[in-house]
């Protein structure tokens, strides 16, 4: 099956991108080189079409109850205008994906999913709401959406020329129903750099008038490369890579997206509740954590972490030679015994095994950040 492409690929073929095939989409690679278009993002401003991302509305009397059933985070917890970080969990309460929930009221929610899993996710949720709210209404409205993410320090600059000055007004993780260019979307301030950043959700008839105007404005267009790297130095997780279904949200270090039941706090079971419970009371074997290596070489996807005495200890999930900090960097599971802050531990690279460094995640963090 050929791949599908989004509005906006006459765009990204004009402007000399480097196209593959991801997640089912025809996407750019990187337009000019992956370090340009990174140190753009840190410094200035760039662009990223990311069209290929799914939407599903869940919308109705009762839909606040049921993503509070659906997700680990806590809609319950937020307010009208505001998003969420949250992990969509199956029964095993390993990761179905990871989510950004909007909530425009209590009832009616956007749960916005990544481009390879939106089929899945979307039967998911609909099959949940079948169940648990058959009066609610599910749709995927991935189809028609773009969704453009304009991400940097200047990137609020960028976004006002479009829309209006009230965007500067807009906090982290929180959104907004607004006109973009005289058109009606969605304004967000969220992101997956580890910057300040908008993605602006418009219809997409509207999408090239829009991605034209940044470019005008003095953005960069980004690719797909630079996209990994810089969330790989912010220490986001990528779905396939840093999390899956064979991980949970405890494992992963996102304890902080999981809201579990609190002594005298009321919370609504969400789908595997119970076994993160269990597993939080047992402790945690396995821990995702960052590594910094000390010898020279690239730390790859599935590449094995040792101890000294060479036993394994461990999987690397995400690596790379980082264009900002300029040092090799990757995420890995590892042993909780062997997962303390500072410890030195070793990495399978083609047969050589390379020191590096347990270390504290994120490896980059911008000044000020706000989610919920």
């Amino acid at each position: 099956m050929a791949p599908k492409r989004t509005p906006l690929f006459d765009a990204h073929v004009a402007a000399g991108a480097t196209m593959v095939d991801f997640a089912g989409f025809e996407m750019p690679v990187r337009y000019s080189s992956e370090r340009e278009e990174h140190l753009a993002v840190r410094s200035g401003v760039g662009i990223f079409d990311v069209s290929h991302m799914g939407e599903v509305f869940v919308e109705g009397e009762g839909a606040l109850a049921f993503v509070r059933g659906l997700v680990t985070n806590d809609a319950a917890k937020i307010v009208d205008g505001q998003a969420m970080y949250a992990g969509l969990l199956n029964e095993r309460a390993t990761f179905i994906d990871d989510v950004i929930v909007y909530r425009f009221s209590e009832r009616r929610f956007l749960v916005c999913v990544n481009a390879s899993n939106q089929d899945k996710d979307f039967a998911w949720i609909a099959a949940q709401a079948k169940e648990k709210a058959p009066g609610l209404k599910v749709t995927n409205q991935g189809a028609d959406w773009s969704q453009l993410a304009v991400q940097g320090p200047k990137a609020v600059d960028v976004v006002a020329k479009l829309c209006d000055e009230g965007v500067r007004a807009i906090g982290g993780y929180h959104f907004r129903e607004g006109t973009i260019l005289g058109e009606a979307g969605i304004i967000a301030r969220t992101g997956y750099t580890g910057e300040d950043g908008f993605e602006l959700y418009v219809k997409n008839a509207h999408a090239r008038k829009v991605w034209d105007a940044v470019l005008a404005a003095g953005a960069l267009p980004c690719g797909l490369a630079c996209r990994d790297t810089l969330r790989l130095e912010a220490g986001m997780c990528l779905y396939g890579n840093d999390i899956d279904d064979e991980h949970t949200p405890l494992e992963a270090n996102l304890g902080w997206i999981v809201k579990l039941p609190e002594p005298g706090k009321e919370r609504a079971p969400f789908v595997g509740m119970d076994v993160l419970v269990k597993q939080k009371a047992a402790g945690v074997q396995r821990l995702l954590r960052g590594l910094e290596l000390v010898d020279r070489g690239i730390a790859r996807h599935g590449y094995t972490v040792h101890d000294e005495a060479g036993a394994s200890i461990g999987v690397v999930t995400s690596g790379t030679q980082t264009p900002f900090l300029n040092k090799a960097i990757a995420m890995a599971y590892l042993d909780r015994a062997h997962a303390e802050l500072g410890h030195t531990v070793f990495v399978d690279v083609r047969g050589k095994k390379l020191k590096a460094t347990v270390v504290k995640l994120p490896f980059y963090r911008r000044a000020t950040t706000s989610k919920a």
